[in-house]
């Protein structure tokens, strides 16, 4: 496809532009990019399941195939059989294929724009705070926190902010993220408590982001909660595939505070019997809510959150006439995710809660929400209260405490007790494992695949 000479954002606007119809992807609303790069997975993935029935052992010329208890001795055979009574398998083989190669191509656009935002060249010493009354030392060693914050404002030039952010970071020795877009910015970065504070007067005293301290949440953490720093700019501060001039944040549902936020959902668990026109909604992904929510929430079963608006369109009735309660972890994804909730026009009222989960726990540490508080860092959780609302993936006892899957090639996250553990039991699933032990002596560069046990979890689950 490099002939094609096609951007990585045409590919990723997949995502965007595509509805899906109980998981089958409509190739007429992709571009022509698009469609030949869907195209060309789908004929590896027909030639590879096609490849898995030969029967081995045989001699050159002498081919033949076998599948569902019949065999096939004709290339057009094998195909015509295949394409009748496999093609669930096909198109799902497929679909992970195009997923493998998205995540392959924004992995190379990250490169590219933070290549991109290293070599801008320009004057940003003005934004860069004077740190003489602090030492290297205070700077790098001693207690520190993780920062969370995000400001959605019009920047005229998001690479000049890009190459602020990545100064200014590198000069206090902070690591995490920063998304930086023309909708605005999104960050979380960790260090000493001396260098998050500067970090938060030096944004603050910028003019384009008007934020006040409070808009910076924080938690016990660290530089060491990150793997290195990364500054880049994109398409969107939080990436849910909506183009931000379609659906925009100003378009955003009401926010309620989090006294606000406790009040309605206590209103809500006392008419739990009754037929009830509110639904509190996580905007999360699966494996984020498993392990905290709130109490009788709507928790859809998705991996990312930019399969939000396929959730939504596929479940329209499910939100007709009802009052709608959104939240996740800081309330970003709340004020993109709200506003497109509201685009469709079938709520009676759509509210967010403001700073997320993270400011209501603040305030209310044993109410509504109960487990752990996921986090992008190698922290996972944080904690407010002892509940424990999720169990271990293979005995079932109840546990919390994610780690990535021990399988080489697996990114998924995998919940096992200290017990499992022990016994060997590290990978996501039972499948992932055999493979991981299959594959212990592999070796070359690592590559992101998608697991063998997302295959029974619908993308898009049908709730209405």
């Amino acid at each position: 496809m490099a002939e094609d000479n096609t951007s990585f954002s045409e590919f990723m606007d997949l995502d965007l532009d595509t509805r899906t119809c109980n998981g089958v992807r409509q190739e007429k609303q992709l571009s022509a990019s698009q469609r030949r790069g869907y195209s060309l997975c789908r004929r590896k993935s027909f030639a590879g399941f096609v490849a898995s029935k030969r029967n081995s052992g045989q001699e050159e010329g002498d081919y033949s195939w076998c599948c569902c208890a019949q065999t096939f001795r004709e290339h057009s055979a094998i195909h015509k059989h295949v394409a009748r009574t496999h093609d669930p398998e096909i198109q799902r083989l497929t679909q992970d294929a195009y997923q493998c190669l998205l995540n392959q191509l924004e992995e190379e656009a990250e490169t590219q724009q933070l290549n991109e935002c290293e070599a801008e060249p320009v004057d940003i010493s003005a934004w860069i705070p004077d740190t003489r009354h602090i030492s290297e030392e205070q700077l790098q060693k001693g207690p520190g926190k993780v920062l969370l914050y995000y400001r959605y404002c019009q920047i005229e030039d998001p690479h000049v902010i890009c190459a602020w952010q990545r100064a200014l970071c590198e000069k206090l020795h902070l690591t995490g993220k920063v998304r930086v877009a023309t909708e605005g910015i999104n960050g979380t970065v960790g260090g000493t408590n001396m260098a998050t504070d500067a970090y938060i007067d030096a944004t603050r005293s910028h003019p384009l982001f008007k934020m006040e301290k409070d808009d910076f949440k924080t938690s016990d953490g660290g530089a060491e909660c990150f793997k290195d720093l990364r500054v880049g700019v994109y398409k969107e501060i939080v990436p849910m595939g909506m183009d931000p001039d379609v659906v925009s944040y100003q378009l955003a549902g009401a926010h309620l505070e989090p006294e606000e936020f406790h009040k309605e959902v206590e209103a809500l668990l006392a008419k739990a019997d009754e037929n009830n026109d509110t639904i509190l909604l996580d905007c999360r992904n699966f494996y984020e809510s498993k392990i905290g929510q709130f109490t009788q929430c709507l928790a859809p079963s998705i991996r990312k959150f930019s399969y939000f608006p396929d959730y939504v369109d596929q479940n329209l009735d499910l939100f007709r006439d009802k009052k709608v309660l959104m939240y996740c972890t800081g309330g970003i994804r709340c004020e993109r995710g709200s506003a497109y909730l509201r685009s469709k026009d079938v709520c009676k009222e759509v509210y967010q809660l403001k700073g997320g989960i993270h400011r209501y726990l603040e305030q209310f540490p044993e109410g509504f929400y109960r487990g752990k508080l996921f986090v992008f860092d190698e922290r996972y959780a944080i904690s407010s209260n002892k509940d424990i609302i999720s169990e271990c993936r293979y005995c079932g006892s109840p546990w919390d405490r994610y780690q990535l899957c021990s399988t080489r090639f697996c990114c998924q996250l995998v919940l096992s007790c200290p017990g499992c553990r022990q016994d060997g039991r590290t990978a996501c699933c039972p499948a992932c494992q055999t493979k991981g032990q299959n594959q212990s002596q592999a070796s070359g560069p690592h590559h992101k695949e998608e697991c063998e046990c997302t295959e029974g979890r619908p993308r898009i689950p049908q709730d209405a």
